[in-house]
């Protein structure tokens, strides 16, 4: 399911980026890669999540891209 999607305060594994090389270099930098771990703690207009101890503020558009399965 696209990030945007997954439920609030649930571990989620990273499972498929769909996005362009510039955009995948950027949310690698980020600690948003493939099978990488992370928790929605809330989403709307931009989706929140914490990713090793790091709050991150995803806008839909780039949070549609990223999609996860439950882990």
């Amino acid at each position: 399911m696209p990030l945007m999607f997954a439920p609030v305060e649930r571990a989620m594994k990273v499972i498929k980026i769909l996005a362009d090389e510039k955009t995948k270099k950027h949310l690698e930098n980020l600690g948003i890669t493939i099978d990488s771990e992370l928790r929605v703690l809330s989403s709307g207009a931009s989706v929140i999540v914490l990713v090793k101890d790091t709050r991150l503020a995803l806008d839909s558009g780039l949070a549609s891209k990223i999609f996860v399965v439950q882990a």
